[in-house]
């Protein structure tokens, strides 16, 4: 029965309105019909219904018109719908301030105040309470309060409590009005227990003044001794804790107040003492901590009995490690402690909760002291001791999943910090997999997570472009040696056969289909330690073996991360295969535009077909290259047209894969630009300077020309790159919802084409402008191996001749330069962005713009000499990942109106138009969102007579300010009437002749 009973609570919860419904005025009327039945169960369903609505539909005329109706409802229902209207106003908190007649929705449910039933009074109570954000200073509702807590009923004065800490904690007057009240009722011996016990919390909202505060802080000092009660205490000594957090001047006093009550025999006050500590080592009241304090509390340890005791001191010191100040101070004064009791308690492995917050004291104290390149061999000695045998102990359990991931999570940060720890620390998690030991499912995963997270690290120092630690390549400082740079190896590498050996005993399993999630981990796993390298034939064969063994989503998800990190033929392999299988024709579609992607970048990368490659592939190195560069940018290019063309199929009204088709139309542009550069080059040979170039070149003070048509031809070309480039920050200001390492590439990519245009710039101009900066140097692997080879370029650029700006020349030096450059662009892996395949987050508005025309191809009708009034109304929509985190936010919304001329009226001979007079009006707007509504409106100035076209368009403003070419677009033509009593111009005579004077 209790089945079928929650079952339906989630069904009546999420599918009671119509999903198809667009019109909130039909839902509205539904409801209503609803509340005007006579079915008290049938009105209370349609009450409950209103949360749904207002986030269906935020609009503040609906939400105005339906609370006003709601309160009508809790002025003449039962209790029982008072009750569920209490609930609405709970849950409709975000849409409270849309009310735009606050008063009277207050002044109708008000009049409950004077029912004689103190459950009703309660429950009015308790609404006033629930909307005290909107009304934080209505004095009537304050003395109401004030006088309900005088009541003999309890069930009234309880919400009289309840709406009283609401209130205070939004009113600074409440708040210091009330603070006499309340202690007089604390202190009172009328007042029961159960109910001092209720009014105690309401004090940590007395923290808007400061001798409010002050006085607060000895009322509840003084009751500390008069009543020792163990909940008393408790609620005390949360309430003071709260207080001191809010004014930071108590801090000192109540660390004291703390430290005494370690001392306490009751567990529940020990824990509640250790749970205020906590409390006040957050980061806005740590650096009001005396350094005594610090002291005091460590050598209290002892103090705690229990594990769970233990555990919470351990994580107040974690906490207090998290701040630069007192961690510096615990490095320094108490390590020899913090050492004993952390050995202490990691000693216990039958106690891994308090064995892993023990590591994490140690983790968090060794990653800052190496940062700050302290003395933290004990440290560390220490957490590689115990380490493992955390390890070990956790992955084998499926319920120490928890600890296992805090466990792993510590040795990744300490490995970030320092690197040969962060070495032996992979070696310790790789030989878990090698081991025959069979662990949890969950378990394994989280092991094949932590290996990506820390081959992830150590590919960006890898890539990094320094070539040791704090010396950048290029460096003034640095000492000129013949030595070469010794090169960065992950070490993951050395653990590669390790990976191997479990991913093909996983495929090759009978129960592969239960270690899917775990397959895929590892497959990442390989791709990304050998990002920029070629694949052996042993790897290649593994995913060749996932073929035949694997079903065809799980393929999908290793040909993605294939392409993610550059390893195309794996990826061409396998979509190849999986679209010969696929029933749904967008699907097949889109994974041949995948196919021919990766064709066509194994074409720029090895210099070979894909089928040939399939039929002959090397079994260590990269063969060399059998298609010349011109040939390999020809066919590149013609398969990424026909990927342009498949995308197209794929693509449908309700998907509209906007993105991955604008970035194949930039790569293929970029690719056919490159082509033109090879073009050059080899036009140079067989087109030499005509005899006159020197005389052209001459009258055209542009000394370059002598150098005849190579001249021309990079100039063009500089302009090419520079559109690419502009096309790429297109692109970046379009892409609002897109991932980080999306943002980064587009980045990246336009800084390349910015680079090698400027390139040939430094070539084919005299006074070339200032080279490009790099804003980003990538903090992804995949972004940073690509700003890598961008770093490669610009080293290339260094082997240039130096030459005057007087005496420049353009050479088959130079031009081998250029191709060269072009050899790295295309021998460079592309990685592709993860935008390309998955969107984790969508951003929406939906804009409702009036006056709006009778039909879409009649004009808005405006009289002459009038302007025009233009209501923007909206619905900002943003969803994402469960498991991810929104990329970015929108703070405000920026609205741009264009009215431009279409039409112009009909003039006279004689009239002509005003000199600086505009036909084309732009307003600008920036309104910021209230919850998820927002509105707009401009007065649009009309000149005379004519059609208009009126445009607008949206941009969205993050949270750090940057303006994104994202949202709808919207227009409408507008038609401005003459004049009637204006006297129009009089028509000529055919017959008269032109220019003749009329004669009277």
């Amino acid at each position: 029965m209790s089945h079928f009973s929650s079952t339906r609570v989630s069904s009546f919860n999420e599918c009671f309105l119509n999903e198809n419904e667009q019109d909130p005025n039909s839902v509205l009327l539904e409801l209503d019909k609803g509340l005007r039945s006579a079915k008290q169960g049938i009105q209370c369903e349609s009450i409950v219904r209103f949360p749904r609505l207002f986030e269906k539909y935020p609009f503040p005329i609906l939400i105005n018109s339906s609370f006003i109706k709601l309160a009508e409802f809790f002025v003449s229902g039962s209790n029982l719908l008072r009750f569920w209207v209490l609930r609405v106003c709970q849950q409709s908190e975000n849409h409270l301030d849309k009310i735009l007649n606050i008063d009277n929705f207050v002044r109708r449910i008000f009049m409950v105040m004077h029912s004689n039933d103190p459950v009703a009074r309660a429950l009015l109570l308790r609404t006033l309470g629930a909307v005290s954000r909107v009304i934080p200073e209505k004095q009537q509702v304050h003395h109401a309060i004030r006088r309900a807590l005088d009541s003999h009923d309890t069930v009234e004065v309880e919400a009289a409590i309840y709406a009283s800490s609401c209130f205070a904690a939004q009113s600074s007057s409440f708040a210091i009005s009330m603070c006499a009240k309340i202690s007089d009722m604390i202190e009172s011996l009328q007042v029961p227990v159960p109910m001092k016990l209720l009014l105690i919390p309401v004090l940590r909202h007395m923290h808007h003044d400061a001798n409010t505060a002050a006085l607060v802080n000895k009322l509840c000092m003084d009751l500390l001794p008069k009543y020792p009660a163990q909940s008393f205490v408790v609620a005390i000594i949360d309430t003071l804790t709260q207080l001191s957090a809010r004014t930071l001047v108590g801090v000192p006093g109540q660390l004291e107040v703390l430290l005494d009550f370690m001392q306490d025999l009751r567990t529940p006050v020990r824990i509640q003492v250790l749970r205020s500590f906590n409390e006040l080592a957050g980061k806005k009241s740590v650096h009001a901590w005396p350094k005594p304090a610090l002291a005091a509390l460590i050598g209290k340890f002892d103090a705690c009995i229990s594990s769970h005791e233990q555990f919470l001191f351990l994580s107040i010191l974690a906490k207090l490690s998290e701040c630069p100040l007192t961690c510096q101070q615990l490095l320094r004064e108490h390590r020899v402690q913090l050492l004993r009791l952390c050995i202490q308690s990691m000693s216990k492995l039958d106690d891994y909760t308090t064995a892993t917050q023990a590591m994490a004291v140690l983790s968090v104290l060794a990653a800052f002291g190496t940062q700050q390149e302290s003395q933290v061999d004990d440290i560390l000695h220490t957490v590689s001791l115990h380490i493992e045998g955390l390890l070990l102990c956790t992955a084998r359990r499926a319920d120490c999943l928890r600890h296992l991931r805090r466990v792993l999570s510590y040795g990744i940060r300490i490995s970030q910090a320092n690197a040969e720890f962060g070495a032996t620390f992979i070696e310790i998690v790789s030989n878990t997999l090698g081991d025959n030991v069979v662990y949890p499912q969950a378990n394994a995963e989280l092991i094949c997570e932590a290996l990506v997270r820390l081959c992830e690290h150590f590919q960006l120092r890898k890539y990094a472009f320094s070539t040791s630690e704090g010396l950048e390549e290029g460096d003034d400082n640095a000492m000129d040696t013949d030595e070469q740079p010794q090169a960065k190896v992950n070490p993951m590498l050395a653990r590669m056969p390790i990976i191997l050996h479990k991913l093909n005993k996983l495929i090759d399993a009978v129960d592969a289909e239960k270690h899917l999630r775990t397959i895929e981990i590892l497959s990442v796993l390989v791709f990304q330690t050998t990002m920029g390298c070629y694949l052996p034939l042993k790897v290649v064969q593994c995913f060749e073996k996932c073929l035949d063994k694997l079903n065809c989503w799980t393929l999908y998800k290793i040909a993605r991360s294939a392409s993610r990190y550059g390893h195309h033929y794996v990826a061409a392999h396998i979509y190849t295969s999986i679209s010969e299988i696929v029933i749904n024709d967008q699907m097949h579609y889109f994974l041949v535009t995948l196919s021919q992607i990766s064709q066509a970048e194994c074409i720029l990368n090895y210099g070979l077909d894909y089928a040939h490659m399939r039929d002959n592939y090397a079994p260590t190195a990269a063969p060399e290259p059998l298609i010349p560069l011109m040939k390999r940018l020809e066919a590149a290019c013609n398969l990424y047209q026909m990927a342009r063309v498949s995308l197209r199929a794929c693509s449908s009204i309700q998907y509209a894969i906007s993105f991955p088709q604008e970035y194949l139309k930039i790569r293929a542009q970029f690719l056919q630009t490159l082509h033109l550069a090879v073009t050059v080059k080899n036009a140079q040979v067989i087109v030499p300077p005509p005899a006159i170039a020197g005389s052209l070149a001459q009258n055209s003070r542009d000394y370059l020309q002598k150098f005849g048509h190579v001249t021309n031809q990079l100039r063009k070309l500089v302009k090419s790159l520079k559109a690419c480039e502009e096309t790429h920050a297109r692109l970046y200001k379009s892409s609002f919802d897109a991932d980080n390492v999306t943002l980064e590439f587009l980045e990246v990519a336009e800084f390349q084409c910015a680079l090698f245009a400027h390139i040939i710039e430094s070539i084919c101009y005299a006074t070339p402008p200032e080279p490009p900066v790099f804003l980003t140097t990538g903090e992804h692997p995949e972004t940073r191996f690509f700003a890598a080879s961008c770093r490669r370029m610009e080293l290339m650029h260094k082997n240039l001749p130096e030459e005057l700006p007087s005496a420049k020349t353009i050479s088959n030096r130079h031009l081998d330069v250029i191709v060269a450059q072009i050899e790295i662009i295309t021998k460079t892996p592309l990685c592709l962005p993860r935008y390309f395949f998955q969107i984790l987050q969508s951003t929406q508005i939906k804009l409702s713009v009036s006056p709006q025309p009778r039909s879409a191809t009649e004009p808005v009708n405006v009289q002459s000499g009038s302007n025009l009034v233009i209501k923007v109304e909206g619905v900002l929509q943003q969803a994402g990942s469960k498991q991810v985190k929104h990329f970015r936010r929108v703070e405000s919304v920026q609205l741009s109106l264009t009215s431009q001329l279409v039409t112009p009226p009909p003039r006279s001979g004689n009239e002509l138009q005003k000199p600086g007079t505009s036909d084309t009006v732009t307003l600008n707007q920036i309104v910021k969102p209230q919850r998820d509504f927002l509105s707009g409106s401009f007065l649009l100035p009309i000149s005379s007579g004519g059609h208009f076209q009126v445009t607008l368009e949206t941009f969205v403003v993050d949270e750090h300010g940057t303006i994104w070419c994202t949202g709808p677009k919207s227009s409408m033509m507008v038609r401005v009437l003459e004049d009637p009593s204006k006297p129009t111009a009089p028509t000529p005579s055919s017959s008269q002749a032109v220019g003749q004077a009329r004669r009277f």
